[in-house]
């Protein structure tokens, strides 16, 4: 998050814990939910301090009273600040949040506040959970896994996608650095040719 920060990066999403982590042991579950919810307690201070907006995404419904309080108070606590947009994807899966959307579209239909021909890419992205967040540009996935594992389907159809073998508790400046560089090495053409791309560029 830090060196997000110094990098000039205004949005930064990390995957703490999916809809699928659910199926997990639940001993192992439950002592994911204690350290998340120390990690809350213990960080939302000095997140506050270094004026980082704080976010939580996902099924909040599926988490215990506790943590949600948790939650919604860092959330309150820091949403005037203007730094870091640090968002935090929690019982988070990128199906559910399509769903979740087409739903919210679907209810809106019913009720008449809008028309089927109103369903277009921008409705769906405006119910989704970023919705009034910019897309990512890069995707950087740890520890040898070449997947996106069900994480932000629609948000990622344009984003670059970075593997590395580091494992997460070992990814450190040098690594976020190598994925930034990576990136930048990389020609964003979003259906264009390169020579357009240079082009406009110019």
């Amino acid at each position: 998050m830090e060196l997000a920060a110094e990098r000039g990066i205004r949005y930064l999403t990390l995957f703490a814990f999916s809809s699928e982590n659910w199926s997990r042991p639940r001993d192992e579950v439950s002592k994911l939910m204690g350290l998340f919810l120390e990690a809350l307690q213990r960080e939302v201070d000095d997140l506050h301090r270094n004026n980082v907006k704080l976010e939580f995404v996902g099924a909040r419904g599926q988490l215990q009273k506790s943590l949600v309080d948790k939650i919604e108070a860092a959330e309150q606590r820091t949403i005037g600040n203007t730094g870091l947009h640090l968002i935090v994807a929690v019982a988070y899966g990128g199906r559910w949040d399509i769903v979740q959307a087409a739903r919210s579209l679907v209810a809106k239909a019913v009720s008449g506040d809008i028309d089927a021909d109103d369903v277009d890419e921008q409705a769906i992205a405006g119910e989704l959970q970023l919705g009034d967040i910019p897309d990512p540009d890069l995707l950087i996935r740890t520890g040898g896994e070449q997947r996106i594992s069900n994480f932000l389907l629609w948000n990622l159809a344009y984003a670059e996608l970075y593997f590395c073998n580091t494992l997460w508790p070992d990814f450190g400046d040098r690594d976020f650095d190598e994925a930034l560089a990576f990136y930048a090495a990389r020609q964003r053409r979003y259906g264009h040719t390169g020579e357009q791309v240079e082009a406009v560029s110019r």
